[in-house]
């Protein structure tokens, strides 16, 4: 079981994947609806892993990438986007995203990303 920090401004989509998580047997320790609450929930609950949107308001995926990694440089970072930008998602990569999940999801492959990212 990995504590884990949802990042999302769609109401939608945190519920879908806040599902995933629940079945794949995770604690989601709390949801964030804007890049910066993102940032200050990370410290507060002190996740094992973040699962960050790249689209969001007051503070972007990449952003809030750099400010979770400045706070704690062994941060575990799953980027979750829709977009296919690839100069975008390895700038967060290149920032410490470990790696990335797409919209919409598939289930099993948030889960195996979840155990390949925590296994590193």
């Amino acid at each position: 079981m990995v504590d884990i920090l949802i990042a999302d401004d769609s109401d939608a989509i945190r519920l879908v994947l806040k599902e995933i998580l629940i079945i794949g047997e995770h604690n989601v320790v709390a949801e964030a609806t804007d890049g910066a609450e993102a940032v200050d929930f990370y410290q507060k609950h002190k996740p094992q892993l973040l699962m960050t949107d790249f689209s969001m308001p007051n503070k972007d995926g990449l952003q809030v990438v750099k400010e979770v990694i400045a706070i704690d440089p062994n941060a575990k970072i799953i980027l979750i986007t829709a977009s296919d930008d690839k100069k975008i998602i390895q700038e967060c990569i290149d920032n410490g995203a470990a790696t990335m999940v797409t919209k919409p999801f598939d289930f099993k492959v948030v889960l195996k990303t979840i155990t390949e990212v925590m296994e590193n």
